[in-house]
């Protein structure tokens, strides 16, 4: 999910896409162990984007306290 989309939401819906994400990120974790996993790039890039979403939530959480 690109950055732009993510600056969008509002907090809670960035809360709820960082929950989403985990749990799709812990799904292909468990393919991976249990060897159905074809394409194992989509753990990076369910990984980055968990990340890109919790930096912009922190942005905002912390635009919303000053």
């Amino acid at each position: 999910m690109k950055a732009a989309e993510l600056r969008q939401k509002d907090i809670a819906g960035l809360q709820a896409e960082v929950k989403e994400l985990q749990k799709a990120h812990f799904g292909l974790r468990m393919q991976k162990a249990t060897q159905q996993l074809n394409n194992t790039a989509t753990l990076r890039i369910t990984r980055r984007d968990i990340a890109r979403a919790k930096t912009i939530l922190a942005e905002k959480q912390a635009a919303s306290k000053e």
